[in-house]
C-alpha cells in the first residue's frame, strides 16, 4: 500500500541522507577514475600516433605490394620512392586545394616502379597552366608520406579531362594502362633526380590517422561511470522501497510522539 507521506520526507530521513552522502562520495571517486582512464587512453593514442609519424622512412614496397589494398598501418607512414617519372600525359590535377588564403590545384604524377606505379602529389600550383606544373621526367628518388584515397567520388570528372575533384585511386586506375599502388605519396623531399624550376609549392601531408592505442582504457572509463550511476540508482531504489514498505520506520522522532498510542487511547504503565 502506498503511504500518504511524500517521498521527499522519506529521502530526507537521517539514515537515508547519510547514505546519500556516502553514495555521492563513492560515485564521485568512480567518476574521477573514469576521467583518469580516458586521459590514459588519450595519452597512449597521442604517443602511438606521434611514434608512427616520426618513424624513419622506409621503401614503399616494404609496406605493401601493388597487388594489395592499402593496409591501415601504412597510412601516415613516411616512405621513400625510387623509380622514374611516368608519362606526362598521365599527370592529373586535384581542384579546390588551399595554399594559405589562395585556392589552386594539387599536381599529381606517377612514378614508375618495378611492379607498377605510385601516384605522387608533387605540390600545389595556382593554375593548371602554371609553369611549375610542367611534368617532370627521368629518374627520381623522393621521400613523402602515405595517404589514402579520399571519400568523394570523382569518376565523372575523369570523363571530362584530367582535372579531378578528389584524390582517388579507383578513379585513376581507369585513366592509365599500368597497375597503381592503392595509395598516394605526398612528396616532402626530392632526394635525387632533376629538380624542376620553378617547382610546385610543397604540400603539407595530412595529419596521420589516430592510432587508437589503449582502447581497453576507454572500456575501463565507461565501466567506472556505469558503476557510479549504479551506486546512485541503488540509493534511489532503496529509498523508494523503504517509502513503499515501512512508512512508520521513516518517521522522525517528533512525528512518532504525536502518533496515537493505541486503540484504547491509554498509555500502558
Amino acid at each position: 500500500m502506498t503511504p500518504d507521506r511524500p517521498l521527499w520526507r522519506t529521502a530526507l530521513a537521517p539514515r537515508w541522507t547519510a547514505l546519500l552522502l556516502l553514495a555521492l562520495a563513492i560515485a564521485g571517486v568512480m567518476s574521477v577514475l573514469g576521467v583518469w582512464q580516458l586521459d590514459v587512453y588519450r595519452s597512449k593514442t597521442a604517443e602511438a600516433t606521434a611514434k608512427q609519424a616520426l618513424a624513419a622512412p622506409i621503401p614503399l614496397q616494404s609496406l605493401f605490394s601493388v597487388d594489395e589494398g592499402l593496409p591501415a598501418k601504412a597510412v601516415g607512414r613516411r616512405v621513400t620512392v625510387a623509380g622514374t617519372w611516368g608519362p606526362a600525359a598521365d599527370q592529373v590535377f586535384i581542384t579546390d586545394r588551399r595554399n594559405g588564403s589562395q585556392n589552386g590545384f594539387w599536381v599529381v604524377n606517377p612514378v614508375m616502379l618495378d611492379s607498377g606505379a605510385v601516384m605522387v602529389v608533387r605540390g600545389w600550383v595556382a593554375s593548371v597552366n602554371d609553369p611549375a606544373a610542367a611534368a617532370p621526367s627521368g629518374p627520381v628518388q623522393l621521400s613523402g608520406s602515405v595517404v589514402a584515397s579520399e571519400a568523394a567520388d570523382s569518376s565523372g570528372d575523369a570523363a571530362r579531362g584530367r582535372v579531378l575533384s578528389s584524390l582517388r585511386i579507383p578513379t585513376l586506375v581507369h585513366m592509365v594502362t599500368y597497375r597503381l599502388y592503392d595509395a598516394f605519396v605526398v612528396q616532402t623531399a626530392l632526394d635525387a633526380g632533376t629538380v624542376p624550376s620553378p617547382a610546385p609549392t610543397a604540400v603539407t601531408p595530412p595529419a596521420p590517422p589516430t592510432d587508437h592505442a589503449g582502447l581497453r582504457n576507454v572500456a575501463y572509463a565507461f565501466q567506472w561511470w556505469i558503476f557510479a550511476a549504479f551506486t546512485l540508482w541503488m540509493w534511489a531504489r532503496m529509498v523508494l522501497d523503504a517509502h513503499r514498505g515501512s512508512p512508520e520506520d521513516e518517521l522522525p522522532d517528533q512525528d512518532r510522539a504525536t502518533e496515537p498510542v493505541g486503540s484504547s487511547g491509554t498509555v500502558s504503565a
